[in-house]
C-alpha cells in the first residue's frame, strides 16, 4: 500500500498545498518522522543531505501551531527554526511559507548581513514562525525586541553544521530561553562536535529516526576523479565541465578564486555567478535567484554554499579544488542528487594532490579510481552532455556602492490522532489569556497532568 501524506495524518489543507507542488508521496525521512512529529513527540532525525528534511519538520511545525490555536502577538513568536546560514534560512522559509499561509500563519526570517529594521518591524507587527540564524536572533533577544517565552515548537536544522561554525554556545542560550515543555525537533547528519550534548540537554525522550548512515554518500550520486597534468589543462577541463546546458555548481577553496573563475567563465561565454563571504546579502540573493531560476546555469562557490544552497535540478558538482576534509566533500557533493534525483560529482586533481585526495575519499567512503583526462577526453564529453551553443559573453557585473560587484549576468539563450498531544485542558486549540497562557491562568507545568510529556495533544476543536 502506497504511503501518502494524507495517510500519515497530514491535515487536508497542507495535503492540498503539497499536491499543488507535485508532492504526493513522502520521502523516507518524512515517512519515518511524521507519525511522531505530528503527535508532538520530540524527534531526532538523521539523514544525509538532500533527503527531504526541510519538509519533514515544516509540516508538523505548521500543523502543530494551527492545532494549538496560537495567538499572534508582537515580539512573541510561537514557532522557531534555527539554521546555520542565511541562504539555508531563506530557503527553509520559502518551503514553510505556502504551508503556513494555508493555515493563516505568518513567517519571517532573521539573519545578519542586513540591517535589522525590517526584522524589528516584523516582530512589532507580530509573527508566528521565525526562521533564524543564531547570531542575529541572539542580538535581537538581548535588545528586548523578541522574547521566546511563547515558543511551542522549536526546530534545529543542520545542527552539526552549526557546531562546525561555533554556534553551539549561542544555540544553547536560545534554546534555554524557550519553554522546557515545548516540542523540539533536531535534524543533523552527524552527532559530533557537541550536537549530542544538545540532544541530551534539550530533547526529552526523543524518538530517533536514521534513514541513512551518518556521512554516507548518496546512492544515486556518481563520483569521478579527473587528474589534470598542468594548471592550463585544469582550467580547460573546468571550462568544459561548466559548458553543459544543465545547472552545475563549481566549488573553490577561496573567495578570490570563486570570484575570478566566475568572471573568467562569463567572459568565455558561459554565464556564471559567484557565491562567497565577501558578497553583501543583496548580492547573494541576486546571484542565487539568477542561478535558481534558470537564467544562469553555473554557480561558483566557496564552502559557504555547501550547506546553504538547496536548488533542485543541479546535475553536476565540480570540486575545482578538493576540500580540506571529508565532511566538506560530502556536503559540497550533496548539492546534486537531491530529492531522489541522480547526479554526478567530479573532483579535479593535480598530480601533487593525489595522496591527500586518496585519504579524503577513503574517509568519505568513496571508492573511485582517478582518471588522467584532458578537456577533449571522451569520458568528459559524455559527462558534460549537450552544450549551449552560440552564447554571447555577458558584460562584467556592475560594481555596487561598496566597491563589490553584483553577480547577475545577462541571459542569452488529515488531522492528528485524538489524545496525541495532551489533554483537552492543555493545548487543544484553547484560546490564550494574558501573556499567551491558556485562558483560566493555567501554566505550562500544569498542562496534561503536569507536563506535555507522555500525554500528547488532541485535535483542535473546529
Amino acid at each position: 500500500m502506497t504511503t501518502t501524506f494524507a495517510s500519515l495524518g497530514v491535515p487536508e489543507e497542507l495535503v492540498k498545498v503539497l499536491s499543488a507542488q507535485g508532492k504526493t508521496e513522502p520521502f523516507p525521512i518524512q515517512a519515518a518522522t511524521l507519525g511522531n512529529t505530528l503527535e508532538g513527540d520530540d524527534v531526532l532525525g538523521r539523514g544525509k543531505t538532500g533527503s527531504g528534511k526541510t519538509l519533514a519538520f515544516a509540516i508538523p511545525l505548521v500543523a502543530g501551531l494551527r492545532e494549538i490555536g496560537v495567538t499572534t502577538r508582537p515580539g512573541r513568536p510561537t514557532g522557531l527554526v534555527l539554521a546555520p546560514t542565511r541562504e539555508l534560512a531563506t530557503q527553509i522559509a520559502d518551503t514553510i511559507t505556502p504551508l503556513a499561509q494555508a493555515m493563516r500563519l505568518s513567517v519571517t526570517t532573521v539573519f545578519g548581513g542586513v540591517k535589522q529594521g525590517r526584522q524589528e518591524q516584523a516582530f512589532r507587527r507580530g509573527v508566528d514562525i521565525v526562521v533564524a540564524c543564531p547570531g542575529r536572533l541572539d542580538d535581537l533577544m538581548k535588545q528586548g525586541i523578541v522574547k521566546l517565552d511563547d515558543i511551542e515548537i522549536t526546530v534545529l536544522d543542520e545542527a552539526d553544521h552549526m557546531a562546525d561554525l561555533g554556534f553551539l554556545p549561542v544555540v544553547t542560550r536560545i534554546l534555554s530561553a524557550t519553554p522546557d515543555d515545548g516540542q523540539r525537533m533536531l535534524f543533523s547528519a552527524t552527532l559530533d562536535n557537541g550536537v549530542d550534548k544538545l540532544v541530551r540537554k534539550f530533547l526529552h525522550e526523543p524518538v530517533t529516526h536514521s534513514v541513512d548512515e551518518a556521512n554516507s554518500p548518496v546512492a544515486k550520486m556518481t563520483h569521478h576523479v579527473f587528474e589534470a597534468p598542468t594548471a592550463t589543462e585544469k582550467h580547460a577541463l573546468v571550462r568544459e565541465l561548466a559548458s553543459g546546458t544543465g545547472r552545475r555548481i563549481l566549488f573553490t577553496r577561496t573567495k578570490h578564486q570563486a570570484k575570478k573563475l566566475a568572471r573568467k567563465l562569463t567572459a568565455e561565454g558561459i554565464p556564471a555567478v559567484d557565491l562567497h563571504g565577501n558578497l553583501s546579502q543583496n548580492q547573494r540573493d541576486r546571484n542565487l535567484a539568477a542561478f535558481g531560476e534558470g537564467g544562469v546555469r553555473v554557480l561558483v562557490a566557496t564552502d559557504v554554499a555547501a550547506r546553504g544552497v538547496h536548488v533542485d535540478g543541479v546535475e553536476l558538482v565540480v570540486h575545482v579544488d578538493p576540500p580540506a576534509e571529508h565532511k566538506a566533500y560530502l556536503h559540497r557533493s550533496g548539492r546534486t542528487a537531491r530529492a531522489g534525483e541522480a547526479g554526478d560529482v567530479v573532483t579535479v586533481c593535480m598530480p601533487e594532490q593525489r595522496g591527500d585526495l586518496r585519504k579524503l575519499l577513503r574517509s568519505a567512503k568513496i571508492d573511485v579510481k582517478p582518471q588522467a583526462v584532458t578537456a577533449s577526453s571522451e569520458v568528459v564529453d559524455r559527462l558534460v552532455g549537450p552544450r549551449a551553443d552560440h552564447v554571447e559573453p555577458a558584460p562584467a557585473p556592475a560594481a555596487d556602492a561598496n566597491g563589490g560587484r553584483g553577480g547577475g549576468q545577462r541571459r542569452t539563450g488529515g488531522g492528528r490522532k485524538s489524545g496525541g498531544r495532551g489533554s483537552s485542558a492543555g493545548r487543544g486549540g484553547q484560546p490564550r489569556g494574558q501573556g499567551g497562557r491558556p485562558a483560566g491562568g493555567q501554566s505550562r507545568s500544569s498542562r496534561s497532568g503536569g507536563s506535555r510529556r507522555g500525554g500528547g495533544r488532541p485535535r483542535a476543536a473546529v
